[in-house]
C-alpha cells in the first residue's frame, strides 16, 4: 500500500476508533517511560499503583464485551 494511502488509512480508523487509539496510545507511553526513564523510585511508585489497580479490578463483577 502507498505510504499516503497507508497514513490516511490510519487517520480514518483513528477517526473511527477514538477511544481505542487513545487506549493504545497511553498503553505505549507508558511502556515507554516505563523503559527508558523511570527512576528506581518511580518504578516503586509504579508497582503500588498497579498492585491496588489489581486488586480493584480483581474484586469487581466480570463484564462482557
Amino acid at each position: 500500500m502507498d505510504k499516503n494511502k497507508q497514513t490516511e488509512a490510519n487517520k480514518k480508523w483513528q477517526a473511527k476508533n477514538k477511544e481505542r487509539a487513545k487506549y493504545l496510545s497511553d498503553r505505549s507511553r507508558a511502556r515507554s517511560f516505563i523503559r527508558n526513564q523511570a527512576t528506581v523510585e518511580d518504578v516503586e511508585e509504579l508497582r503500588q499503583l498497579l498492585e491496588k489497580r489489581e486488586e480493584l479490578l480483581n474484586n469487581q463483577a466480570p463484564t462482557i464485551k
